[in-house]
This record gives C-alpha cells, sequence and structure tokens, in this order.
C-alpha cells in the first residue's frame, strides 16, 4: 500500500454542493468494508447539487462507493487539494488479490516448490503467500459444459446453452452457473466441420 501526505482542507456541505462530476476529492479509504487509516482519490456519482439530506456519495479510484455525512466529526468527510490547509495520508495505488489454481503437467512436490519459489522472489517473500494448497490430479481429458434451466418441465424440450467446450474438468469446480440454471458435463466431442470446400 502505497501513500503520500497531501495538504488538503475537509469541505462543509456547502462547499460540496458546489462540485461537479470532475472535481478530484479524497474520501476515507476502504476495501470491502474495511476501512483504512487514509484517504483515497475519488469523484462525486452526481453533481453536489443534486445530493439530497446531506449525504454524499463518491466513488473512488478503486472502485469504492463511499456515503459521506461531511456534518459528522467523527466520519472523514470529504476533501479538497488545498495548499492552506492540513496533510492528510492518500492511498495512491494497491495491490491486486489472485486466486490461482495453477495446472502442472505431471506435477511433483519439486516442481510446485520451485514454482513457489520463484514467484516469491519476483514478487517479495512477504506478498506471496499458500492460504490453501491442493494437489489433485488431473486426467488427460477434456469436457463440454452446458447449462440447462435448474427446474425445466417435464416432456418440454429443454434449452439448453453452451458454456464452454474443451475445457478441464478441474476448471468447472471455479466456475458457477447463472442463476436458475445448472451445470451439464459432457465427454469433448471434436468438432468436424463437413462443409464443402472448392
Amino acid at each position: 500500500m502505497n501513500t503520500e501526505k497531501v495538504t488538503a482542507r475537509r469541505l462543509t456541505a456547502e462547499d460540496i454542493s458546489e462540485l461537479g462530476l470532475q472535481d478530484s476529492i479524497f474520501v476515507s479509504a476502504g476495501m470491502d468494508g474495511l476501512p483504512l487509516d487514509c484517504y483515497a482519490p475519488a469523484f462525486l456519482t452526481k453533481p453536489g447539487v443534486n445530493f439530497e439530506g446531506g449525504v454524499f456519495t463518491a466513488r473512488t479510484v478503486f472502485g469504492e462507493e463511499v456515503h459521506v455525512l461531511p456534518g459528522n466529526t467523527e466520519e472523514g468527510g470529504i476533501w479538497v487539494a488545498d495548499k492552506a490547509g492540513e496533510e492528510i495520508e492518500v492511498l495512491r495505488s494497491a495491490g491486486v488479490l489472485l486466486n490461482l489454481a495453477l495446472f502442472v503437467p505431471d506435477g511433483s512436490k519439486e516442481s510446485l516448490d520451485s514454482l513457489y519459489s520463484a514467484a516469491r522472489e519476483a514478487f517479495g517473500a512477504g506478498v506471496v503467500q499458500r492460504w490453501s494448497e491442493e494437489v489433485v490430479s488431473v486426467p488427460d481429458v477434456k469436457v463440454d459444459l452446458y447449462e440447462e434451466p435448474a427446474r425445466a418441465r417435464k416432456n418440454s424440450s429443454q434449452n439448453r446453452d453452451r458454456r464452454a467446450l474443451d475445457i478441464y474438468p478441474t476448471r468447472v469446480r471455479f466456475l458457477e452457473p447463472s442463476e436458475g440454471w445448472k451445470f451439464v458435463l459432457e465427454p469433448h466431442k471434436e468438432i468436424v466441420d463437413d462443409t464443402p470446400t472448392i
């Protein structure tokens, strides 16, 4: 997490009502509801004059939506850059969390350890972590994945949507069917194109 000191001043509700969508502001930073002890660059979701009830909504550059009541001194408030203001800590960049499932052909403990070591060397020992490890033998077969309605009427031709062709069964475990649909797996069949060519 990289932060920098920025000189800014806290805005009142009247100040905020004069802001537009293009005005750069700072609001309390947080990720998935977890507040951080700093601020994030943001923009209002609509012009300040269009907000009612004293609660303003801003979207940070990291995609988080924040609701702010400027009059509440217990909240972080909304700030704008101002050389005559006070110093605040601003979040400039954040990392990306990756959940990876790796397919290692002829995978052995040695190859997994060397892969882990290489990742730690590239990104830093404190960054790359194994949260859970599951070694699963993957057969060299592929399946075709379809979706069907979960509650189809009897004696009616079922609608079937192709989700993925030529996919490994272990990858299906990380997919979720559409709402109201269920997965159907079938052995992969090569598509033969019988279109005559000239």
